[in-house]
């Protein structure tokens, strides 16, 4: 009989530690959704890094090295696209598979993540991730839940209908049938993901007159970088856009203004370039001005060599990178409200008012403080990381601003040295790569739940500015 007990009682325990394991989980996705998601996000990193590090993850069935497999699954997670070693050739199938995993984990965003990871681990959303979810999405409480689900269905429909866009065309290109299908899989996730990683041998070079993939690229990437939010608004008040909220409208008139101009001046600074715009038609010049002001701000795609374009050009993609795309998108940077929130700022200080207003609505000064918060923490971050990558790599600042603002707005531009970049140097980029995918959503959750009110109030003083 006490066998029997004994054998009838074992069971029981680990049911209860999964319960309490499950209590536990709960509790921190209820109350610190972020600091869940900045777990979930390392520990996913953790994760890919050891199957990449599988023999049977490289094409030559060696185990990668740790630094390039933890490069890489930093890059995947964070949709960035930065690479040590060549994706189509160093990786297998199997390889690159988890990379396009981490691409489609790493595009939902970090907020969106622990919102998710709340309904799967608890079957619920809590109040304060209802909160933070709700900052970040701009969408009402009651909504969060409903926003979640949304997102994972326009996310896999968009690449649903990127696939079927691609495969022609690379069937077109000569490839076996199953060859085809995963190279426009891949390339699928890592278009609208924003991911900037490539599976074709010879990169984007040889297509950059092609408008069959140059176009996807161009829609693929837009619709990813402006945010969840800002299609299903538009998607929900369609025909109605006096009707859209003023994040859809500040994103879409300030993306579109920086598109046409990223694109001008991108055009100047080029067309007499013999290396990349001058020797090709007025057609495919305006495709790939058109492509690489639209790559810059998120996705990382180019069809032109970044190296060939001159230091005018690397310092207006610099730009165009830290701005980035929408909040709540597959795209980094500060986010392009936050530019034109402080864009109001200025205009509504050099006319005078009072108030900062767009489209017939007042900015709260609250929004501007954490506008400029986080374009001071992104400002600090991307500084500290251009110093450290000269310390230890002797490169130039050109090339090392240019790296470390590409690693920070989760871009994946390179003028080509990442590569050749000591051990510390990849690790430093790694480091930007997931403070710039991570850092700002928190910063602005973290504020967002620190919002109270003063019940003292000292005197007014003006100190002298400028």
């Amino acid at each position: 009989m006490r066998k029997r007990v004994r054998a009838q009682g074992r069971p029981s325990a680990a049911p209860g530690l999964f319960l309490r394991a499950r209590e536990r989980m709960d509790h921190v996705a209820r109350d610190s959704p972020a600091r869940l998601a900045l777990f979930v996000f390392a520990g996913i990193v953790l994760v890919e890094t050891s199957l990449l590090s599988l023999p049977a993850s490289t094409s030559s069935g060696q185990r990668a090295p740790f630094v390039d497999a933890f490069f890489t699954a930093t890059s995947s997670v964070c949709v960035t696209g930065l690479v040590t070693v060549d994706t189509a050739t160093y990786w297998s199938p199997l390889g690159q598979f988890f990379i396009a995993i981490g691409m489609m984990i790493g595009g939902l965003g970090i907020m969106m993540m622990a919102s998710i990871l709340g309904i799967v681990v608890s079957r619920r959303i809590g109040l304060t991730q209802r909160f933070l979810a709700a900052s970040e999405t701009k969408s009402r409480l009651g909504e969060v839940g409903l926003l979640v689900r949304a997102v994972v269905v326009v996310a896999l429909s968009a690449q649903a209908i990127l696939f079927l866009t691609l495969t022609p065309f690379f069937i077109r290109e000569g490839d076996a049938m199953l060859s085809a299908l995963w190279h426009a899989a891949f390339m699928a996730i890592s278009i609208f993901n924003n991911g900037g990683f490539v599976v074709m041998r010879d990169g984007l070079g040889p297509y950059a007159g092609d408008w069959t993939l140059t176009l996807p690229i161009v829609f693929g990437t837009v619709v990813g970088a402006i945010g969840f939010p800002v299609v299903l608004d538009m998607w929900r008040r369609r025909g109605h856009g006096k009707k859209w909220s003023l994040t859809t409208k500040l994103t879409l008139v300030t993306y579109a203004v920086l598109l046409l101009l990223g694109a001008l001046l991108f055009f100047l600074f080029e067309w007499d370039n013999p290396k990349t715009l001058a020797n090709l038609s007025l057609g495919d010049q305006i495709q790939a001005t058109l492509l690489h002001s639209t790559v810059a701000r998120s996705s990382g795609l180019a069809t032109l060599d970044v190296s060939s374009m001159t230091q005018s050009t690397w310092f207006l993609l610099d730009g165009l990178m830290f701005i980035g795309g929408g909040s709540t998108s597959a795209a980094g940077g500060i986010k392009v409200t936050t530019l034109a929130v402080m864009f109001l700022a200025i205009v509504a200080e050099a006319r005078g008012d009072r108030d900062t207003q767009a489209f017939g609505r007042r900015l709260p000064s609250e929004v501007l403080r954490l506008a400029i918060a986080a374009t001071f923490l992104a400002s600090i971050i991307v500084t500290v990381g251009t110093i450290a990558l000269m310390e230890v790599s002797g490169l130039p600042l050109a090339d090392a601003l240019f790296e470390a603002v590409s690693a920070f707005a989760t871009c994946g531009l390179s003028t080509g040295v990442t590569p050749g970049l000591p051990t510390a140097g990849k690790y430093i980029i790694a480091v930007l790569m997931f403070a710039g995918r991570t850092g700002t959503m928190t910063l602005a959750a973290a504020l967002a739940l620190r919002t109270r009110r003063r019940v003292i109030h000292y005197p007014e003083e003006w100190p002298t500015i400028g």
